[in-house]
Order: structure tokens, then sequence, then C-alpha cells
């Protein structure tokens, strides 16, 4: 009778240099030779191996038979396998087919009768000579074979008989309670059993090892965890990856195999492997395990591919939630591999699947997660099990889990992730959890998944108010990221939709910023103007669109001039139809246009502020507010406002006023002279450059980071950048920098196209571009003072309109400069005495006024007294971190006859305003990201603050701020 034939993947290879049996195998191959060593001096006896499935039962079996014939013993073999039912007895009949006078019994006999004949014939050719009956998967015989095997191992038990019986048997925990094992009627005095252990580690490390010696060993660690513990899928895998990775061997040196050998990351998909040996060994596990056992393991996952597919964030999206991040805790039982969820889901009994649980995990099938909850050991070993489950079961798995999960109390962003993959679930619980789990991935800077939300969201059937809004901050979300023109889409399609007045004017608002950020300016106030005129009755609303558009027309001087022109006109003839916004902005362009002071500017904007204002204009109102603040130098209240700003801008609409308001902040910290406040890293280079690139610019050149600053200047064709105020602002900034490098000429002429450019916005006032006194002392360095002294005069009598210390004191700096002689070295004495009583906005600009007071007190033979005021302007420079003034006051100091350079102080009295307050929050326990989102700023920002705090401080770790900040 020919060997049944089970499916089972297909064999290993033969290879000389694999090892005959893992480290495990060996006291299961001791305790059969001992046997063996019996059955040949007349006492046999019964061995059970028992193991879970991929243990390697049957090759210790062979093995021990091969060791058994070689040995003089005749071997008997049979192997079980599931379904086969070639009659009654089809496993004893197999066992005793290779005895040549064995005469099979009458079918038709009572199976009493053919168990004893059958009995007889075995004890008779044992009487000849020592015989091995190797029974492989004994539980799968047929019902006789089985009865008799048991009868048998009590004969051979109790007689003294030459025959060794060794069985195999699983044993492992299914969902399926087993039915009663082989030796259960036995004693155990009849049975020597031994239960194979599943691989460690380091077994698995050596298999491994021994079939690729100079992989590294994470590759390595990484096929011992896809081995699952399983001897069977570890060599299976091998056997895949042999296909695609040459075999060590003689006649390759060792040290060789590095070089000639690549090795891949493993694959996480069985896709990927040929000829497919792993996942057919993967399939035949399940089927082993009953199809309850495979419908859990399939489901579980399903599940954790909803976990893991569902946390992928888009590229530049942030970081993966972390599992119960910035939810509740979690229930349990509610987790994708919680037990109770996944008996749930498959209709399983929950205290089997927890069991089942635990026992793979002992196994080495599965680990635990970060979340303390098993997973699959290896994502291929999960893809492998997941090969050939229908999308439609997948998807079904996932609504299942989703739903489970959300009735269970479980974390908003597992539910969704499970939704993500589930396919439109139609009901309303859905998008309510996407839409939710949107809100937590916002918080929590992960705009990419948030984004993947919301295109998840937009696949459920929903009212058109409910889509609008979803289209509105899944398109704010795609133009602020990196699929602007999907962005531009989805914002337009939102606009096209019915929804609340509300709801339309985000959505024109949205696409209006989206529109001027790509130089579209004229666009972007038409699409505002059009909905304004569909929104009779709702005068809020229309005066929210009507400050949007001016905001958005600063990006473009001719459309600026119209929107302003018409703003003023209204004001002028209707002014019920003007908000507070909108009459802030008007304030905002006075202040520009040098037509009025900062103290009349901000006691219209503290008026303005006090009036109540409408939710979507308030944005406008606060912003607009700090910006002139920040010009009239009340830094302090600008901060508020851009905080209470900032507070109340939402991640998912795109605004205009978000950029802005981070423009004021950079501004705040510029006037300041708190560079390191500003960009660490150069900003990534747009359409053309921004406020940002212009202030890092600043910061770069003040800095003394010379080469970085020359890059980023270098780094935009301007005959490319859009005609926006933001260009002109980098024309100042790169004059700065061509003026610090020693290029005069070129720095002129930035300087001059800044100011042409200005004067053609109505941006007269040196409160914004100071370019008057810039290229004056450039015409003052190019040998052309009267044009210099021109400008340098212009920019006084504009500075003294607004009227703060700042901008008057540059510009008595700078006249008195070029003046000269006792009349300049008294505006110097006047631009020191102005910005020394000044708020903390001036210390920049009193450094570099002491520093020019200084060059004149030299000039006119008074150096005791310039070295007093140099030494005042190198300490205040170092403790702004302005290193080219104070390097250009150290200079002016050795020019003068210093024998020393000015003394550096530390403490914390030499600390920022910035870096006393970061030092604080450091102080009292709160992290850098804490910090970092308390006062908006990157978290690299924080870390440079904090880093150049220690130095000052003279401490080396973090516990020690709140003593160092106490002593001084």
């Amino acid at each position: 009778m020919p060997d049944p034939q089970r499916e089972q993947p297909r064999p290993v290879r033969s290879r000389p240099d694999r090892p005959d049996r893992p480290g495990e195998h060996r006291e299961a191959a001791a305790l059969l030779a001992a046997g063996i060593a019996r059955a040949r001096s007349g006492t046999g006896g019964l061995v059970l191996l028992r193991g879970a499935t991929g243990t390697g039962r049957t090759s210790v079996l062979e093995a021990a038979a091969e060791d058994a014939a070689a040995q003089g013993v005749r071997v008997l073999r049979a192997r079980c396998a599931p379904g086969y039912a070639a009659g009654p007895f089809a496993a004893v009949h197999q066992l005793l087919d290779c005895v040549v006078e064995f005469e099979k019994p009458d079918p038709a006999a009572d199976e009493r009768e053919q168990a004893a004949l059958l009995r007889r014939i075995l004890y008779a050719h044992a009487d000849e000579t020592p015989m091995l009956l190797a029974v492989d998967d004994v539980h799968l015989a047929d019902g006789p074979s089985y009865r008799w095997l048991v009868e048998a191992a009590r004969h051979v038990g109790r007689l003294p008989l030459p025959v060794l019986l060794a069985v195999t048997e699983r044993s492992q925990y299914d969902i399926e309670p087993p039915p009663p094992g082989f030796t259960h009627t036995l004693s155990p005095a009849l049975v020597d059993t031994h239960t194979l252990a599943p691989l460690t580690a380091d077994s698995a490390a050596r298999l491994v090892r021994a079939e690729y010696p100079d992989a590294p060993p994470e590759w390595i660690a990484a096929c011992a965890r896809a081995g699952a513990g399983s001897p069977l899928l570890l060599r299976a895998l091998l056997d895949d990856l042999g296909a695609v990775l040459p075999v060590a061997g003689p006649h390759r040196p060792s040290g060789e195999a590095s070089t000639l050998t690549p090795y891949p990351p493993l694959p996480e998909t069985s896709a990927a492997l040929y000829p497919g040996s792993y996942p057919a060994a993967v399939h035949w596990w399940l089927d082993s395990a009953g199809p309850a056992t495979a419908e859990v393991a399939r489901v579980l996952a399903v599940l954790e591919e909803g976990r893991d597919g569902g946390a992928t964030e888009e590229p530049g999206g942030g970081e993966p939630e972390e599992p119960g991040r910035g939810t509740k805790k979690e229930p349990a039982g509610s987790a994708p591999g919680g037990a109770g969820l996944l008996a749930e889901v498959a209709g399983a009994d929950p205290a089997r699947v927890a069991g089942w649980l635990t026992a793979m995990t002992g196994l080495g099938v599965l680990r635990p997660g970060p979340d303390g909850h098993p997973r699959y050991a290896h994502p291929l070993l999960r893809d492998a099990v997941l090969t050939g489950v229908p999308d439609a079961r997948r998807r079904a798995v996932h609504r299942a889990a989703a739903e489970a999960m959300l009735h269970r109390g479980a974390p908003t962003g597992d539910v969704a992730r499970q939704l993500l993959l589930s396919g439109p679930v139609g009901a309303p619980w859905a998008p309510a959890v996407l839409r939710d789990a949107t809100a937590l991935a916002l918080r929590d800077g992960r705009s990419g998944q948030a984004v993947v939300f919301l295109r998840r969201a937009l696949q459920e059937p929903l009212p058109e108010d409910h889509r609008q809004r979803i289209l509105t901050e899944l398109g704010s979300l795609e133009c602020a990221g990196r699929d602007s023109s999907a962005g531009m889409t989805r914002l337009t399609e939102a606009l096209r939709l019915h929804g609340t007045p509300q709801d339309r004017v985000r959505a024109a608002v949205a696409l209006g910023t989206a529109l001027a950020g790509r130089g579209r300016t004229r666009a972007a106030v038409e699409v505002l103007r059009t909905v304004d005129g569909q929104l009779s009755g709702h005068p809020d609303l229309g005066a929210t669109l009507q400050t949007a558009s001016a905001l958005l027309s600063d990006q473009d001087q001719t459309v600026r001039q119209d929107v302003y022109r018409c703003l003023s006109d209204t004001a002028e003839h209707s002014p019920e139809l003007v908000g507070p916004a909108a009459r802030a902005l008007l304030v905002r362009y006075a202040a520009t246009a040098a037509l009025t002071s900062a103290d009349d500017a901000m006691r219209q904007v503290r008026a303005l502020l006090a009036e109540p204002a409408h939710p979507l204009t308030e944005p406008f109102l606060l912003g607009t507010a700090a910006a002139v603040a920040q010009w009239a130098d009340e830094l302090d209240e600008a901060d508020r406002l851009v905080d209470r700003g900032l507070a109340g801008q939402r991640p998912d609409l795109l605004h205009p006023m978000h950029a802005a308001l981070l423009n004021t902040r950079a501004d705040i910290a510029a006037a300041r002279g708190e560079y390191a406040l500003l960009p660490a890293e150069r900003p990534a280079p747009a359409t053309g450059p921004s406020n940002v690139h212009a202030t890092t610019l600043i910061a770069l050149v003040e800095t003394g980071r010379a080469e970085e600053a020359r890059r980023l200047a270098d780094g935009f064709d301007l005959r490319e950048a859009p005609d926006n105020w933001e260009l002109n602002r980098f024309l100042y900034a790169r004059g700065v920098q061509r003026a610090a490098a020693g290029d005069t000429a070129g720095a002129l002429l930035d300087f001059l196209e800044c100011g042409r450019r200005q004067t053609a916005r109505d941006v007269v006032s040196p409160v914004v571009t100071p370019w008057r006194s810039a290229a004056a002392e450039c015409r003052l360095a190019l040998g052309s003072p009267r044009e210099a002294l021109a400008l340098a005069e212009e920019e006084l009598c504009l500075a003294r309109v607004w009227n703060t210390p700042r901008t008057v004191g540059r510009s008595l700096r700078v006249l008195g400069t070029i003046t000269g002689g006792r009349r300049g070295l008294r505006l110097a004495e006047e631009a020191v005495g102005l910005l020394t009583d000044a708020p903390a906005a001036a210390q920049g600009e009193l450094a570099a006024a002491l520093l020019a007071q200084g060059r004149q007190l030299t000039a006119a033979g008074e150096r005791a007294r310039a070295r007093e005021c140099l030494r005042t302007a190198a300490l205040k420079a170092e403790r702004l971190g302005a290193v080219r003034l104070r390097t250009l006051a150290e200079a002016a100091l050795r020019e003068g006859g210093a024998r020393r350079a000015a003394t550096v102080r530390t403490g914390s009295g030499s600390l920022t305003a910035s870096e006393l307050r970061i030092a604080r929050l450091a102080a009292d326990g709160r992290t850098n990201a804490e910090i970092a989102g308390l006062l908006h700023l990157a978290r690299r920002t924080v870390e440079t603050h904090l880093t150049s705090t220690y130095k000052k401080l003279g401490i080396r770790r973090r516990a020690e701020l709140g003593q160092a900040l106490a002593v001084d």
C-alpha cells in the first residue's frame, strides 16, 4: 500500500552544510536512541514525541528511523494524514505493508478479530529481528488503527518484545479543544514522553548563520523572528531566500561573502518570495490547527494590518500616532490585539482565544507589541497568514472590528485606522469617528495622518453640508502640504456645494488664501467678492470677506491699491459697513504710509480690540493689531496678541492670518535682537522668498554665520519671484547680507530697489524696511556723502512721524555717522540717550548706537569715553547673540588702543528675555516639546536657546537650571 500524501509545503532541498538538527531536538533524539537500544536488547517500549505544528516531530522521527536501520533494526513506517480513509486499519496496513508475508485480514471480519490477526503478524516478525514502529502524526490515524496502536503500546510495554513503538502527536493549544491524547488510557510507566520546544532565538540564529555565515546580525534576527520558533517555517523561509541569495559553501571564502552577497531587508510580503515555500508552510500550519484557529489567526492578522497600515503617514506628514496617545486609557480587550475584541470579531470563545494568544506568544509566533498586546513576530509572517484571504473578507473584518472597538470605548485613532481599510460603512458613526481622529491627529501635529482620515471620510455617504466642511478642511491641509493641486480642486468643489453661510465663508477664505499663496492674488480677491455678493443679509460675514480681501491683496501691488481705495471709500461714506478688523487694517495702512504716529495707531487699535468682534473676523483683528503693536515697540502686547491669534487658529482651515501671525512672531524676535528665536535652519525655498527667509537671513548675518547667509541669499532667482511684499523684505535682508560681506555696491542696489518697490505700494515709513538709512550708509562708504545725507535726513523726518525710539534712534545714529564732527557726535549721543530709556525692543539698536558713538568719540580724541561706549556695546551685543555687532565693537576697541576686550557677562543677568522664559519653563519640568508648543516655536529653536542658556549659566544639565536661576 503506498504512503498517503498529505498536503504540506514543498520539501526543503538538502544541503550538506546544514546542521542535522537544532539543539531543541537533541534530547528527543537521545530518548529515541535509548529506546532503540532497549529494543535491540529485547525490551522495547513506547516513546511519544509531542509538539506544536512545525516544531520538527517528523524530522526527529525520520532521523531516528535512519539510525535504527543503520543498526540492523527493522523499521516499519506509517504517516497518518487528515481525511485519509482508505478503510479500517489503513494506518496499520501502511505500517505492515513492507512485511512480505503480510496477509490482509478479511474486511468483513469483526474489528477485534482483525486487530488480533494484525498483532499476531507483528509479533511473529518481531521474534525474528528487533523492530521500530515509527508512526507519524498518530492523532490523524483512522479510528481502528488508533485503537490498535494504543493496544499495541500496552502489549509492547508489558511483554518482553524487541519492539519500540515511536509515535508523534500534535500538541498545541487551539481554539477548538483537542480530543484526549494518545496516552490518556495508558499508564505513565509505559510511556517515555518528550515535548519538543520551539526554537530559541539563539538556535534559530545558528540555523540562519549556518546558511549565511556572513549575514549581518540584524538580518539574521529578522529571519529568526519570521521563523516564529518553528524549524518548518524557518527552513521554508531559507529555502525561498536561497532562490535570490547565494548559499555559503566551501567554494566561496566567508571573508568574501560580505562583498559578494547582498542582504536586502527581509521582505514584508509573501509576494516577494520565490518559489513560495514559506507561505505554503504557513498555510499548512493554519490547516493543521483547524478552521476555528485559522479564522482567529487570520482575523488577528487583519486587525493588525489595520493598526499598522492605518497609521501610515504621507511624506512629510509627521509621526504616526503612538498607541493610545492623546486618548483615554484603553479598556481591556478593546485593542486590535485584545482577546475580547478578537473573539468577538472571529466569533470564538474569549477564554479559548486568550489561551491561544498566550500559547502562540510562548511558541514565538506572536510577541508583545509596543502596546503590550500580542502581534505577529514579523510582518512577513502576518502577510503569509493573510495570503488568500479575499479583500471583501478583510474589509468586513475591519468594519466589524471598528464597530466593536467603538462600542468597547477604544481610542478614536485605533477605531479610525480600522475604518481606513474597511471600505464605506454607510453609518453615521463612521465619518464622526474619522473627523474626531482628524482633530486628534492635528492636535498632535500629525497633519499627514489627518489628511488620510479626511480622504477616507469622503468615501462615506454624507449630507452636502458635511461634505462641504470636510472638503474645506481636507483642501486646506493638502494646500498647506505637498498636494496643493488636489487641495485647490477640493476647495473649489467645496465652494460650489450648498452649506451654511459661515461654512461658505470659510471655504472662500481658504481658497482665496491658497490662490494668493500661488501668486494669483486677483483671482483670490474675485473669489471673495463673488461669495460676498451671495451673502446678502449677513453683514458680519461680508466684513470677514472684505477684511480677507484686504489682507490677501498685500501679495499684489496693483490689487492692493484697488482694494484699499475701495475700503477707504467705504469707511468714509458707509462706516457702519466696515468692521473692527477692516478698520484695523486701515490703521496698519496708515502706519506704513507714514500718516499716523505709533501712539495714535495703538490708541485706535486698542479701541478696536475692545469692540465686540465676530468669531470669523477676530483672527484678522488680532493679527493686524499684533503687527501694529510690534512696529510700535509694544512687544509684550504684540506677543500676547500673537498667542491669542494662534490659539484661535484651526489647523484644518487655511487662513491668511496664520502666516501673518507667524511673520509677526519672527519680527518680534528680530526687533528684540533675539536671533536665536529665529529658525535655526534655513527654510526650504518655495516659489519665492518669504518673510521668514528675510528674517532668517538677517539672523544669520547678525550671528556671524556669513557663509550660511550667503548661500541663503543666493538661493533665489529674484527675477522669477512673485511681486509681493515678501520679496521687498527679502531685498532689504539681502542688502544687509551684502553690506556685511563687503559688497557695498550690490547692497546699495538691493536697498534702492526695495525702496522703489515699497514706495510704489505706499509703504514709505521706515517702520517696515528702513531702506533709506541702509542705503545712506552704502552711499557714504562709496564716496557720495551728499546723497547719503539726503537719504538719512528723509528717513529721520519719516521716523519722527511714527516716533518710536527704535526708528528715531536708528535714523539719528545713521545721520550722525554721515554728518560727523561735533554735530554728528551730538546726534549719536541723542540716539543713545533715546534708546537707553527705550523698552527691550531697542536693545539691538542701542548696541549699534553705542558702537557709532564710540567710533565718533575715538575720532574726537575722547578715547576713555569711547572705550566705555564700545565695551558696553560689545556686552549688549554678546547678550543678544549679535556676533557681528560684537566683533565690530571689539575691533573698534582695538583700533582705539584698548588693551583688553569686553568682559563676557554670565549668569541669569546675561540671558535674553526669551532665554529666561524658556529656562524657567524648563526648570519647572516642561519638556522641550511642551515648551515649543506653548511658545509656538520649533523644538530645535528651544534646544538652541537652552544650549546658550547652559553656557551662560555655567551648568551642564537641565536639573541645575532651577538652582542657577534662583542664585542669580
